[in-house]
């Protein structure tokens, strides 16, 4: 049984414009309410679905770090092979494995055709005239044939 005073001058125009404080005010905060809770729950489930993927991106790189770990050591395995190899003795052995000498002085032709430096052949004491493609394939087990060394073509007589 309150009774409502009544308002004159300035705060009889305020309070008209103003809603009227009752059950329709009530009304108007469900939606409202209903709308923060929606916002909020919306925004929970957004961030545990951003951190699931960074998580998943995580673990993403961690493989790729160990993956690129892996290839590195690999890579360093195979230059190594490579190095040794290449390496002048071991280039040396192998071609001695295949019945191949060392070369003589070198001669080198001039754009005249002149013979520049005197070369020198081979020493052909354990030289194969060919080699045979099972040599090249095939592991030795035995030592390499010894053959004589071709001669040299005979020197025309009298000019």
């Amino acid at each position: 049984m309150s009774r409502k005073p009544e308002l004159r001058g300035r705060a009889a125009r305020l309070a008209r414009l103003l809603p009227p404080v009752g059950g329709r005010g009530q009304a108007a905060r469900a939606p409202f309410v209903l709308l923060v809770v929606v916002l909020l729950g919306g925004g929970l489930i957004g961030l545990l679905v951003l951190n699931s993927a960074m998580s998943e991106g995580s673990f993403q790189l961690e493989d790729l770090k160990q993956e690129t770990k892996e290839l590195t050591d690999e890579e360093q395995s195979l230059q190594r092979d490579i190095d040794a190899y290449s390496a002048p003795r071991a280039l040396q052995r192998r071609a001695r494995e295949l019945g191949m000498v060392p070369g003589g002085d070198p001669a080198f032709l001039a754009p005249d055709g002149t013979v520049k430096g005197s070369p020198s052949p081979a020493s052909a004491a354990a030289t194969p005239l060919v080699i045979a493609p099972e040599a090249l394939t095939a592991p030795r087990t035995t030592a390499p044939p010894t053959t004589a060394a071709t001669p040299a073509p005979n020197p025309t007589p009298g000019r």
